[in-house]
């Protein structure tokens, strides 16, 4: 969503994002550009596809934009859940 809102405003000639995601879990120490290297993370792998008479400048800022959206930050920010029984 957030990469259209976007390239609407900019004008641009997108007429569909699709949005592909795998979830698994790996072996910190097999993860090379990891932070956490002790045991298990969760690797979300996605796929943009765009399609539209868009350049390839353009192509590139809705990949950069898709990285700031706010659900991809949630996901990529420390997250911490609280819970308790009412």
């Amino acid at each position: 969503m957030t990469i259209a809102l976007y390239a609407r405003r900019k004008g641009w000639l997108l007429n569909e994002v699709t949005v592909r995601l795998r979830h698994g879990r790996v072996h910190a120490e097999d993860c090379a550009d990891c932070e956490t290297k002790a045991g298990m993370l969760d690797l979300i792998e996605r796929e943009i596809s765009l399609s539209g008479q868009l350049a390839e400048q353009q192509r590139v800022a809705l990949k950069d934009i898709a990285e700031r959206c706010p659900v991809h930050r949630t996901l990529t920010s420390e997250i911490k859940i609280r819970t308790r029984l009412i």
